[in-house]
């Protein structure tokens, strides 16, 4: 059960679907003035600094020597930060930012069948079909670079951005099954991991970045200050006020938003199957969450 939405939570939802909407235009400015992994890193670093002073500001401690959070915690930052950050930035080097915001749109519909089997939500008759129709979309999404592949860097971009979105529904069972722990100190740490691998692996194959012009630079800033630091916050606050089945309404925004802003400030071409993809993902999205979706939307 969820409680009821306030004016704030709607608008905190509202919010949250424009930030990270927006994050993937964001994110090709930025790599036009840095590599791949600086993007990466530094967006992982400075939503990391700004948890994690968050963290000292309301009291927050670091969790006790257990193993197998400590496990979860490495776990969940591999895939929710570091590994997701550098395919969608080394695929945003080839593909549109609006193919990068559509595959996120998949992440739900990969958690489903995940959750089935690796979680305690099985996956029924409707959540099937909404499973089906949504990965077909995906299909038609990718579906010209998949009989391109071994010809150039765009249909293993599209993959990587494919691959981004498996990472966070991966992460998300993982965060499910993790030990009881602060979510805002669950996000920093997270963050933390990511760092530890992206920092290294920055320096070794792109070195140590300078400020390549305002643009860029404020671009990286804006990375890991909004959608990965204020946005977590965002939502720890949303979840807790009206519930996760109320947060699921940012997955219909999202996709929607980045194709709005990629073609608006970056002039990208929008191909018509991004719209079928986009009508196909989202419904299958609809039909898998109906009985949620109809019972908040009934009582807002």
């Amino acid at each position: 059960m969820t409680d009821n939405p306030t004016t704030r939570d709607w608008a905190g939802v509202t919010a949250l679907g424009l930030i990270w909407g927006a994050t993937f235009m964001v994110v090709a400015i930025a790599l036009d003035g840095y590599g791949p992994v600086t993007v990466a890193a530094a967006r992982t670093t400075l939503g990391a600094v700004a948890l994690l002073m968050v963290m000292g500001v309301t009291g927050r401690s670091f969790p006790h020597r257990d193993r197998t959070l400590w496990a979860y915690i490495a776990l969940i930052g591999l895939l929710s930060t570091a590994l997701p950050f550098v395919l969608l930035s080394w695929g945003q080097q080839y593909v549109p930012s609006a193919f990068a915001g559509l595959s996120m749109a998949a992440i739900p519909l990969m958690v489903l069948p995940l959750a089935h089997f690796f979680s305690d939500e099985p996956l029924n008759t409707r959540r099937l079909v909404g499973v089906s129709l949504g990965f077909c979309g995906a299909l038609v999404l990718i579906g010209p670079g998949l009989a391109q592949l071994g010809q150039g860097a765009e249909p293993l971009a599209q993959l990587a951005c494919l691959g981004a979105a498996l990472c966070y529904s991966v992460a998300s069972i993982f965060t499910r099954r993790c030990p009881p722990i602060d979510p805002v100190t669950l996000a920093a740490l997270t963050l933390v991991v990511g760092s530890v691998f992206l920092v290294p692996t920055m320096l070794m194959t792109e070195g140590l970045p300078g400020w390549n012009g305002s643009r860029s630079g404020l671009a990286i800033v804006v990375l890991g200050l909004v959608p990965t630091a204020l946005a977590t916050l965002l939502r720890v606050s949303i979840i807790r006020s009206a519930g996760s089945v109320f947060m699921s309404l940012v997955n219909y925004q999202v996709p929607v938003l980045s194709m709005v802003f990629g073609a608006w400030v970056l002039s990208e071409a929008l191909p018509l199957r991004f719209f079928v993809a986009l009508a196909m993902i989202l419904s299958g999205l609809a039909i898998s969450q109906w009985f949620s979706l109809k019972r908040l939307l009934g009582g807002a």
